[in-house]
């Protein structure tokens, strides 16, 4: 196995040098860096998981979560997930602070400010699509703080990973889940929360153009927003009910679930085929009452305590991720199932 001497001997540098290269830790001439990194990967060096613990208690590394905060209980199910890692990171003397905010550009850059006055050495981020939200990103990569996005993802960006589900194909599930859970002419509204959330557009995207490609009897006639508030998405949904009637399935792309079925259920409207995503408490119920057809689950624990992980394990050892995107499991709910 290689060590940092033999890397230091090769490069002609200090093995104070190789440390602080290796472990993201002071200053180096970008031109030694590259070549003792190069030098590293050449070699296959592997740190020491006793030196990692060791550099990481001297390090005090204190790593920033940023989530949405909007009344939608799924990100508490991400932040059981971020508790639990922080109790485990604790134990290498790494701290972790934790803020949300709602669906504002604004807001996220005042709380990323907010952070970096903290002096953050990583932060997770659940990002709102926005440019603005790309800078800071990319400002604190310059900084060499690392950023990685979870749950949702942000484009034309410097961050250096994304843990969360693929969208996209979560979209593409749900046109086929449509497919078998209705006959006939289909006629469905959409529900989302934000047109500035990444994850929420995506998911349409995939429906709509798996839609288009293979199933014309369905058709997707209106789509509405109610930035995950519950109350919102009752309003809405019972306007857009009462505005068309023909309409015989929605699609909840985002919060807003338990709101939105409550329109349904008031309008009597039992011959809705409703298919959305997780499994929160009130999703479950309404799965286990047949007013909720189908649910599609995205794994919140994982998105939260993952980003974490390849944080600390980057900054520790100044290795990337093995891999940009860390998909979890489409995982689909049924009655039967939940």
């Amino acid at each position: 196995m290689a060590t940092i001497k033999e890397i230091a001997e090769l490069a002609g540098v200090s093995r104070g040098t190789v440390d602080r290269v290796l472990n993201n830790r002071g200053s180096v001439h970008p031109a030694t860096a590259a070549l003792v990194k190069e030098i590293a990967r050449r070699l296959d060096y592997k740190p020491n998981p006793a030196g990692i613990a060791l550099a990481a208690q001297r390090r005090n590394l204190k790593l920033g979560v940023l989530l949405f905060d909007t009344g939608n209980s799924f990100f508490d199910e991400v932040l059981k997930g971020v508790k639990e890692k922080q109790a485990e990171l604790a134990g290498y003397n790494c701290s972790v602070l934790v803020r949300r905010v709602g669906f504002s550009a604004q807001a996220q850059i005042e709380a990323i400010a907010s952070l970096e006055e903290e002096h953050i050495d990583g932060l997770v981020l659940t990002p709102f699509n926005d440019a603005r939200i790309a800078s800071c990103i990319d400002r604190l990569s310059a900084k060499g703080i690392p950023v990685i996005t979870t749950n949702t993802d942000i484009h034309n960006s410097k961050r250096l990973a994304f843990v969360g589900s693929d969208f996209y194909r979560c979209g593409q599930t749900a046109a086929g889940l449509m497919r078998l859970l209705t006959t006939g002419e289909t006629k469905v509204g959409i529900v989302t929360g934000s047109s500035q959330v990444l994850c929420h557009t995506d998911r349409i995207q995939g429906f709509c153009d798996t839609i288009e490609k293979h199933y014309p009897r369905i058709r997707i006639v209106e789509t509405i927003e109610h930035s995950d508030d519950e109350f919102e998405s009752y309003d809405k949904t019972l306007a857009l009910l009462k505005r068309r009637p023909d309409i015989n399935a929605l699609y909840f792309t985002a919060g807003g679930v338990y709101g939105g079925c409550r329109a349904v259920r008031l309008l009597g409207r039992n011959d809705i085929r409703i298919i959305s995503f997780d499994k929160i408490p009130t999703t479950k119920d309404l799965v286990e009452q047949d007013v909720i057809a189908a649910t599609i689950c995205q794994q919140p624990n994982v998105q939260g305590a993952r980003p974490l992980q390849l944080l600390f394990d980057y900054l520790t050892t100044g290795q990337k991720p093995e891999k940009e995107f860390f998909y979890t499991a489409v995982d689909i709910r049924i009655k039967e199932n939940i």
